[in-house]
């Protein structure tokens, strides 16, 4: 029995775990883009919050 062919079982599960929560996020985050688009081209408006004198 080779040392060479250890498995580490607990960083597995952490990549596998890991894939599936990545997965999720992407699928939120295309559906958030549906139900909300970002414009790409947001030009800003001059008017802020006004100044405190």
């Amino acid at each position: 029995m080779s040392q060479d062919n250890l498995i580490d079982f607990g960083a597995e599960r952490a990549k596998r775990i890991h894939d599936i929560k990545d997965k999720r996020l992407d699928e939120m985050r295309q559906a958030f883009e549906q139900a909300m688009p970002l414009s790409k081209s947001k030009k800003k408006n001059g008017k802020g919050k006004p100044k405190k004198r």
